[in-house]
């Protein structure tokens, strides 16, 4: 088997002794031995999407550890709130985990190398791509700390302007989460699109996690501590997410061992 443990396949017929089945891991019923196939897929299909999944959530995690606590130190006031990253951590591990974990396995797992008992689960490939991806989201942001006014058009004279430009941290933020998501569909590969409409709780989850951002903005000014963006500021959140794409490209060909 791929992940080299020691499987007992026992094939059901009438002559299996009833001790050599408890002692099996892995019973086939069929009496075919083409399911072994199937169980490998399978296999490689869980062990590769809970890596998509940590990869996504470590970035995050780096992310906005990294971000709150140097603004708190150096600045004295930290971009999120708590209700912020509260919802930062439902789109990292409930939504993040049904999007990532749902993804269906193909013939091309079978292609890959054998992962070792004693092989790292935290590649090498997945440190390059939390952070290729931790670090442009690190430097956006305390870009925007300190020039987000103006590159947003915020009246720095006004008396909100400090709360329109962490809402628009906290959008871009979160904008940058989402595709961050598409890019973690595939950890080597650069087309991350690819039949990404065959999984409908994907699209479902990605879709409601922009329709839930827009309303926490929007709409929840008091509870989530936003204030309503103009359509100008909204194009350029997602524009600012969106470019984590061709960023997660251009660290797919960085080669690692």
């Amino acid at each position: 088997m791929w992940y080299r443990l020691g499987v007992h396949l026992i094939v059901s017929n009438n002559v299996c002794l009833k001790v050599a089945k408890e002692s099996a891991d892995v019973i086939i019923l069929d009496d075919n031995f083409s399911t072994i196939v199937t169980v490998a897929k399978w296999g490689r299909s869980v062990y590769i999407n809970i890596q998509k999944f940590v990869q996504f959530q470590l970035t995050v995690n780096v992310v906005a550890l990294i971000v709150n606590f140097s603004s708190a130190c150096l600045i004295g006031s930290a971009p999120l709130t708590a209700v912020q990253l509260l919802w930062v951590n439902m789109i990292m591990d409930t939504l993040g985990a049904l999007a990532l974990a749902t993804e269906p396995p193909n013939d091309e797992l079978m292609k890959r190398t054998p992962v070792g008992r004693k092989g790292n689960f935290i590649s090498n490939t997945m440190w390059r791509n939390i952070m290729g991806q931790a670090l442009y989201q690190f430097l956006v942001i305390w870009y925007l700390q300190s020039r987000g006014k103006r590159l947003f058009w915020i009246d720095e004279g006004a008396a909100d302007a400090d709360l329109v430009l962490n809402t628009v941290i906290f959008n871009c933020f979160v904008f940058c989460q989402v595709f961050n998501e598409v890019n973690s569909r595939e950890m080597e590969r650069v087309n991350v699109f690819r039949g990404i409409l065959d999984n409908n709780v994907f699209v479902m989850v990605l879709g409601s996690t922009v329709v839930f951002q827009f309303v926490i903005v929007q709409c929840l000014g008091s509870f989530a501590n936003t204030t309503p963006l103009s359509l100008a500021q909204w194009v350029a959140c997602v524009a600012i997410g969106f470019v984590g794409m061709p960023i997660a490209v251009a660290v797919k060909m960085v080669p690692v061992e």
